[in-house]
């Protein structure tokens, strides 16, 4: 017996429909990202690197964020071909820009800890859904992902265990500069942001191209 989707054909996604995507994922992650900036967390990956850096020497994150990717460009070429890492350049390209841009039309006052874990939790799911929109359009956020991934094809790392272990380090290292408080409410959003993506992210869930 066929499932309902066995005999549906992939249908490529327009041009159109590609750059309106990016736009809408930018859009979520950035808006996510600059909550958990006003309200001083953090997340794990490149964005999770530039935020302890952005911490540390009060630099833009966007500028940082955008700084950081440049090197992987290459490893997604290699691995990926041209369309994902020109669609990862632009999407990193529009989150630097929005990230910069929504402090100056939002601002989190009176922030106090349940501020903080409702950010977290509310950010953490922008983010994820944001994700999500990217990935199903052939793009991403580049960075320690892709870094991962190529690593494992070549020297057969584990990629979600090398991923882990830098997100570890990075949390290790925003003892630093965070509090505890924030520290706990950046682990609770990481957690919503995976949930977000495992549940809805699935191979055979979505069959466009």
């Amino acid at each position: 017996m066929k499932t309902a989707h066995a005999s549906t054909p992939f249908v490529p996604h327009t041009l159109l429909e590609d750059v309106l995507a990016i736009v809408t994922g930018c859009l979520l992650v950035s808006l996510g990202v600059a909550l958990f900036n006003q309200a001083g967390l953090l997340t794990g990956g490149t964005a999770g690197l530039a935020f302890l850096l952005h911490y540390s020497t009060g630099w833009s994150f966007g500028i940082i964020f955008f700084l950081i990717n440049l090197p992987f460009y290459w490893l997604a070429w290699k691995r990926m071909g041209w369309r994902f890492t020109l669609k990862t350049f632009c999407a990193v390209a529009l989150v630097s820009l929005f990230s910069s841009l929504h402090p100056k039309l939002l601002h989190l006052a009176d922030m106090t800890a349940v501020t903080s874990f409702y950010v977290a939790m509310t950010g953490g799911l922008m983010m994820g859904v944001g994700f999500i929109v990217l990935f199903r359009h052939q793009a991403s956020l580049g960075g320690i992902n892709i870094l991962a991934l190529y690593l494992q094809e070549k020297r057969g790392i584990r990629a979600g265990k090398l991923q882990m272990g830098i997100d570890c380090m990075i949390v290790l290292a925003s003892l630093t500069v965070v509090t505890p408080v924030a520290l706990l409410a950046s682990v609770i959003g990481a957690l919503a942001l995976n949930l977000a993506i495992s549940l809805n992210h699935r191979p055979g869930r979505y069959m466009a191209m």
